[in-house]
């Protein structure tokens, strides 16, 4: 199958479809749609959520959907940590990006992964990997990750809790939008000042090895 074709299938309509055809089995369809998201980035998490909230209601479906993700954004971490610094994975360790967000998460710990994980557009896997390769405490980790899409994912349930009203009433429409436009805004910002602070960082250490071999070579002469 296309790839794209295979992308194009996860929609709203699909996915609230797939849950009810699997209904029998109660919370697993609402929990692993979210919980495979953490591994395939390319899943639409948003998707998931609304139709979770669709299917179960607000509360149950907002349940299911934290849980999931949050086990699946676990999973991965615990991976990561266990296995990541192994040799089919050097190539993720001398990635300088990657090199100075770990830095970057072991200097600051909670505050930055919660800010992240509370935006729907944040690269979650991205955020869980680093986080593994990291020296962040697991602990802080998984308060940062419950907290986080604790409330990035109720904002989406309650969009998608009640489709039907988005429709006849265009002012909660309209507020609609605009919250997923702040979160879609402050998140991209919030990425913008990473890559600033690694680009800052890379540009300290090349002045501090320039420094470095010029003092050598003064020491030379």
């Amino acid at each position: 199958m296309d790839f794209e074709l295979f992308k194009a299938w996860f929609t709203l309509e699909n996915m609230m479809e797939l849950i009810q055809r699997y209904r029998s089995f109660g919370p697993v369809p609402g929990i692993l749609l979210p919980m495979l998201e953490a591994f395939l980035p390319f899943l639409p998490l948003f998707i998931f959520v609304m139709a979770n909230a669709s299917a179960f209601g607000l509360w149950l479906g907002f349940l299911y959907s934290w849980v999931g993700s949050c086990t699946g954004a676990l999973l991965l971490f615990l991976l990561i940590r266990k296995y990541g610094r192994k040799r089919a994975f050097s190539f993720i360790l001398k990635h300088p990006k990657i090199r100075k967000l770990m830095d970057w998460v072991d200097d600051h710990g909670f505050g930055p992964l919660f800010l992240l994980l509370c935006f729907p557009f944040t690269p979650s896997v991205v955020v869980n990997i680093v986080a593994g390769l990291s020296k962040i405490n697991i602990y802080q980790y998984m308060l940062a990750v419950s907290i986080g899409k604790m409330v990035m994912i109720f904002t989406i349930s309650f969009i998608g809790y009640d489709l039907h009203s988005l429709i006849t009433q265009p002012y909660r429409t309209a507020f609609v939008f605009l919250v997923i436009f702040i979160l879609w805004y402050v998140g991209k910002r919030i990425e913008v000042r990473l890559n600033k602070r690694v680009e800052k960082g890379d540009n300290v250490e090349k002045e501090s090895e320039m420094e470095l071999k010029k003092g050598r070579s003064l020491h030379e002469d």
